[in-house]
């Protein structure tokens, strides 16, 4: 299924203080949002899934027989910045060349001129070659004006919801007992 893994810190890299070490001159995700992003677009079949016993099925990517390749574009966060422009347009040029039909991307910031956002930029150039760019809207919803990444020639998917709860108890001293839920919110 992963059929290639790159990364890219040059932006990254010029704006730290240090020299980077070994765990910066890899692919290899080390913090659990690459893997979760690439199961969401990709991942195979998985029957008997649950969370914490509730809610049983099977849980599948948006296209579970896809191959998937993954470029890496942020790291730990030097003054709040984890994801730099640089990086980024690197990653798509790379992506264009190697040839991808899709790119899904779970990068995001305020919304700003489509000019100075890289974003919107790599993926103009995405489009150009008649790649399909999905990006997510952020995690600042559900108010009004929060989504991400707005240019017109990709598609942004908002979370959503499902008809499920995921309800957990607790019981007080004087025996009260306490409802609350993980609602199925997804991003």
């Amino acid at each position: 299924k992963l059929i290639g893994a790159r990364y890219f810190n040059k932006g990254y890299a010029s704006r730290v203080t240090t020299p980077l070490n070994s765990t910066f001159e890899t692919p290899r995700d080390n913090e659990g949002h690459g893997s979760h992003t690439l199961s969401t677009a990709g991942g195979n079949m998985v029957q008997g899934v649950s969370v914490f016993g509730q809610g049983n099925g099977t849980a599948k990517g948006g296209s579970p027989r896809a191959r998937v390749a993954s470029y890496k574009v942020c790291w730990p966060p030097v003054n709040g910045d984890e994801c730099f422009d640089a990086d980024i347009l690197a990653a798509f040029d790379m992506a264009i060349h190697d040839g991808v039909d899709v790119l899904s991307l779970s990068l995001g910031g305020s919304a700003s001129n489509l000019f100075n956002d890289s974003v919107a930029i790599g993926s103009f150039h995405a489009a150009k070659k008649g790649i399909v760019v999905v990006c997510s809207a952020g995690n600042s919803g559900p108010n009004e004006a929060t989504a991400e990444n707005l240019a017109p020639w990709y598609i942004t998917v908002g979370a959503s919801t499902m008809d499920r709860e995921f309800p957990s108890y607790v019981v007080l001293g004087n025996n009260l007992r306490l409802k609350s839920a993980i609602s199925g919110l997804f991003d």
